[in-house]
């Protein structure tokens, strides 16, 4: 089913159609995770998201899925428990974006960690979490964690702990998510900003949407609509006048992107730095990353920069668990940098504050969600659901079925879960000897469309030709022709950052081909002018933003 926006028109003129059960506010993994749920439960849901889908925080995270372990630290057995649980589900549900990861906890002298407090640490986590047995932790003598992770700091290295993390594209798995929910008959729109919220009787019945695309103003009504905007849940409770008691604090998290040769870290690592943070260090696709920070933050909302502070901080980081990589600034290849929602508690810092999520409900009916974890997506969405289907029951006695989403693999997911996967992966490798596609590639789209990549490798070999008449590589053609056709990507950042996360991973490839992907862009949504100039100087001011650090001065 195409899920695109050279069918906007049609997408709008149907969430107008008619009152919707349900209208969310906000296309991240939230948004998503809620509309999949609310369509499986059979209501008539839409989402509106004011940027493209996943362009937040759900592009911007540490990429793992996983079952956090920081919060056993700070006794949140309730977060363990349930978020390690939830890892599990969303692996099963979409292998194809989900990997295990084994990651190293080292210890050493006079640092957090100690051998006991790991062992029993890791245990307790293996127990909370569920993890199966293959996956439990292990403990590993010096000599052995070096072995595994030659570039460790060897000074003080009493041992470490091994275990399970799972590594996620946030992005593609958002996607992936709001492409069930739309396959299962939501409606969703990106590029849409709420602009008012309306009223009957003082309750909340649709909000007013302006089309960041042609600048038109709708109507969208719902029986409720609930407000998953990520960072700017606080802004749409102003707009209630509803933000009242508990509010959000935003935390700014950046990481930094290596190419692999200069930076060849061969296992991922989970490690504690001089002033007692947790920084993840984890090799993907030929670069290594590193990160997160977790400092306050009041600038703009949209655009979270890095800055110079930032990376320093980082780089000191890796200076003081890698000494021997000897690291510096001009080492850098990319970076990002990205916002978490918390809910505010007086009296903690950053990364003390609690990751749990909760729901707001004001006088006029307007639901907020806030807080939360990627991991725990399905759950938070199940809950509001869940609120939605009480109330709807209670004012018209329309009863709607339990939750149906822990074991509905997402877009992609259809190759019978992780075992499935497997065989899935060798099929495919085999198929494509007769396409002309290299294994390294084969495999990239592999994993990156999952079951959906029969369609891009259709479009390849049918499309070879039209492809070089457009002056675009086949495979890079094949990739934007899905993306356009069933992504809903329209600017070639939707294309770079969340359909590929090459601007992150992959930055010369970027370079080499944003300008014919901006060029074909323009012909297939038939942009005038201006808007090919905005859309393409965007990418060229998110790349210098993405490669270059400010000062706190510029920021």
């Amino acid at each position: 089913m195409q899920f695109s926006n050279v069918n906007r028109v049609e997408i709008k003129k149907k969430m107008q159609s008619e009152p919707l059960d349900l209208l969310v506010i906000g296309g991240g993994i939230t948004g998503a995770g809620i509309a999949l749920d609310a369509a499986t439960r059979g209501m008539k849901v839409a989402v509106v998201e004011m940027q493209d889908f996943a362009a937040g925080t759900s592009s911007r995270s540490t990429k793992l899925v996983h079952g956090g372990l920081r919060y056993l630290k700070q006794f949140e057995i309730g977060v363990v428990a349930e978020v390690g649980k939830e890892r599990a589900i969303v692996y099963e549900n979409g292998p194809h974006v989900t990997t295990p990861e084994w990651m190293m906890l080292p210890f050493y002298k006079g640092g957090t960690f100690g051998p006991l407090t790991t062992s029993i640490g890791l245990k307790v986590y293996d127990f909370l979490a569920g993890v199966k047995k293959s996956e439990r932790r292990k403990m590993l003598k010096p000599e052995v964690a070096i072995a595994r992770e030659p570039l460790l700091k060897r000074t003080g290295l009493k041992g470490s702990g091994l275990y399970v993390e799972y590594k996620t594209d946030d992005a593609r798995l958002t996607l992936e998510v709001m492409k069930k929910a739309v396959e299962m008959g939501a409606q969703a729109l990106n590029y849409m900003q709420v602009v008012a919220l309306v009223y009957e009787n003082n309750k909340v019945v649709g909000v007013k949407a302006e089309d960041l695309i042609d600048g038109s103003i709708v109507e969208i009504r719902a029986k409720k609509t609930v407000n998953a905007a990520g960072p700017w849940v606080d802004t749409l409770r102003e707009m209630d006048k509803s933000k009242k008691g508990k509010t959000l604090q935003l935390t700014k998290g950046i990481h930094l992107v290596f190419d692999g040769k200069r930076f060849p870290l061969k296992q991922a690592i989970y490690f504690d730095t001089k002033d007692g943070r947790m920084i993840f260090a984890v090799p993907r696709d030929g670069k290594t990353y590193v990160g997160t920070t977790d400092t306050v933050y009041k600038g703009d909302i949209a655009h979270p920069k890095v800055t110079v502070e930032d990376r320093d901080y980082v780089l000191t980081a890796i200076d003081f668990m890698f000494p021997d990589v000897k690291i510096s600034a001009n080492d850098v290849e990319s970076s990002w940098a990205g916002l978490r929602p918390l809910i505010h508690e007086d009296g903690k810092s950053p990364s003390e504050i609690s990751r749990r999520d909760e729901i707001f409900i004001s006088e006029s009916n307007f639901i907020s969600i806030a807080g939360g974890k990627l991991t725990g997506y399905r759950k938070m969405a199940e809950q509001i659901v869940d609120v939605v289907a009480r109330q709807i029951h209670k004012e018209e006695g329309i009863r709607f079925p339990n939750a149906s989403t822990k074991s509905l693999p997402i877009s992609g997911g259809d190759v019978g879960g992780s075992e499935g996967f497997k065989k899935f992966i060798t099929l495919k490798r085999m198929e494509v000897k007769n396409i002309g596609f290299s294994e390294e590639i084969a495999e990239q789209l592999i994993y990156r469309y999952g079951s959906n990549v029969d369609i891009v490798f259709n479009i390849y070999k049918k499309e070879k030709e039209k492809a070089k008449e457009e002056g675009l590589d086949p495979v890079v053609y094949a990739c934007l022709k899905y993306s356009i056709d069933y992504e809903l990507a329209f600017t070639p950042s939707d294309f770079f950052i969340r359909r590929t996360g090459a601007i992150f991973f992959n930055i010369r490839w970027v370079l080499e081909h944003k300008n014919s992907v901006t060029i074909f862009m323009k012909k297939v949504f038939r942009w005038t002018d201006e808007q090919y100039k905005e859309y393409k100087q965007e990418l060229e001011q998110l790349i210098y933003e993405t490669t270059n650090p400010l000062t706190e001065k510029e920021y």
